[in-house]
């Protein structure tokens, strides 16, 4: 019996990662509404990000929808009629209802196939957190490692996906109520930096804010070397919103100073950029446990 991984789009993969893992990795995928028309959210093949982003700097607030139980129906018996045991790493159940969507797609499934092996994971890590999860237990699968014992790696490393998060443009932080229309206003005219990051029930919170973009951008390093428990065994996920020449300046300052296994650039999908807005710049790895302020 294969295992294989079920991943969604607010994992944040790069495209090419995905495509080059297609015997191990299947995606399902949000759906964001523009302007009254419904997107399927595929890491970009459909809605490219480029076109997407392009809706954002025009000011146009996305509105973003969890993946329903019927979707999630429809993949799972795809798997159990192929003999697949299967992991769904799961987009945070502190931030949207997918995870229960899973659940109750996973119970209806085992009604019609009582012997069907799927397995249904909180990750409690969104975007590029959950990521670097999925890339690690890709690598695991590829060495021949038992379901077992990558269940046993998910449950005691998930809590250790560091993420953090430099939002650049504060209007959609208000769009989404996040902070106040004053806040806004005030903080743009400082160019204010909020630093977010996500605690450990899987909830999107303001950890720091700091001043300019540089700053902000210096935060996340610092935040790598102040938390990476095995520099050889480090992978890094770099994600950025239409900001790929930010992304690229620090993928350069990690490898000038630190020797890591891999880095990892990607580009943030739309359901997460439709709350943080473009220009934002993201890092995650495993690390030590996550802090909680």
């Amino acid at each position: 019996m294969s295992t294989m991984l079920l991943v969604d789009s607010c994992s944040d993969l790069p495209l090419d990662f995905i495509e080059n893992n297609l015997n191990i990795i299947d995606t399902i995928g949000m759906t964001v509404n523009i302007d009254g028309k419904d997107y399927y959210d595929d890491f970009g093949k459909t809605l490219s990000h480029k076109e997407f982003y392009g809706y954002l700097r025009q000011g146009i607030m996305p509105k973003t929808a969890q993946i329903n139980s019927y979707n999630f129906l429809e993949k799972f018996k795809k798997h159990c009629e192929k003999g697949n045991s299967l992991i769904y790493l799961g987009f945070t159940s502190g931030l949207s209802g997918t995870f229960n969507s899973a659940m109750i797609a996973k119970d209806m499934v085992l009604e019609e196939y009582p012997d069907a092996d799927i397995t249904v994971i909180d990750t409690k890590c969104a975007s590029v957190g959950e990521g670097v999860l999925v890339i690690h237990v890709v690598e695991m699968i590829r060495k021949g490692y038992s379901k077992e014992e990558i269940i046993k790696w998910i449950q005691e490393n998930k809590m250790k996906s560091n993420h953090w998060f430099a939002v650049n443009d504060l209007n959609f932080l208000k769009k989404g109520g996040r902070i106040s229309a004053a806040k806004a206003a005030v903080g743009t005219m400082l160019s204010v930096k909020p630093i977010l990051t996500v605690d450990d029930q899987g909830e999107l919170k303001q950890y720091a804010t700091v001043r300019g973009r540089k700053k902000s951008m210096k935060f996340l390093y610092d935040k790598l070397t102040e938390h990476m428990t095995n520099p050889e065994e480090t992978i890094v996920v770099i994600g950025h919103g239409d900001c790929l020449n930010d992304a690229v300046k620090i993928e350069k300052y990690i490898h000038k100073h630190l020797k890591l296994k891999k880095v990892v650039v990607t580009e943030l999908c739309s359901t997460i950029a439709s709350h943080v807005g473009p220009d934002m710049i993201s890092l995650a790895f495993i690390g030590d446990a996550r802090e909680n302020k």
